[in-house]
């Protein structure tokens, strides 16, 4: 059965606001599209429950100020493990 986008969206802040998780994972974890989760939160859950989305806005800024961090450090481990494999050969 399919969940209403209303229900959906103070759902994913929840979790978004339980685990401090990022749109990506969180769109992994419900099997949706990055982009609906995104518009759920930022469009739909603003209307339902503008108290979590006041909470959730402040996870997704945290995250949104940290990606280039954690784009740096899988980037440094793409190339550990690339180097890891040369020396194996």
């Amino acid at each position: 059965m399919k969940i209403p986008p209303a229900q959906r969206a103070v759902t994913l802040g929840r979790y978004i606001l339980k685990n401090r998780t990022t749109v990506r994972a969180a769109a992994k974890q419900f099997g949706i599209s990055k982009s609906t989760v995104h518009k759920d939160v930022s469009e739909r859950l603003k209307k339902e429950d503008p108290e979590l989305y006041g909470l959730v806005r402040d996870v997704l800024e945290t995250n949104k100020q940290e990606r280039h961090i954690r784009g740096g450090l899988a980037t440094r481990e793409k190339y550990r493990e690339i180097a890891k494999n040369r020396r194996g050969y």
